[in-house]
């Protein structure tokens, strides 16, 4: 299969505080993917890293590469990423 999106050693912080750490995944075309785990374990955060929705929470940084379609996400505008890489929210 033909990889679609990738993290590679992507962390992300709010404010001082380290939500997820060095997290590395590819993403297959055409497949789905769960991200599963407790509550708090960060994978909120993972998803709004992917979508560059992590950089609208006042003091939150993200560090890594994101890449979908090997193209860099964060070299790109968020509003047309997002537009790509979506999120449904839970509630």
């Amino acid at each position: 299969m033909t990889r679609k999106l990738a993290a590679e050693k992507v962390s992300a912080w709010y404010g001082p505080k380290k939500a997820i750490e060095d997290i590395s995944l590819d993403f297959e075309e055409h497949a789905t993917t769960a991200i599963i785990g407790p509550s708090g374990c960060g994978k909120s955060t993972l998803i709004r890293c992917l979508n560059r929705l992590h950089e609208t929470v006042p003091k939150a940084r993200v560090e890594g590469k994101v890449l979908l379609d090997d193209k860099d996400v964060y070299a790109d505008d968020p509003v047309a990423v997002r537009r790509r890489v979506g999120m449904v929210f839970q509630k």
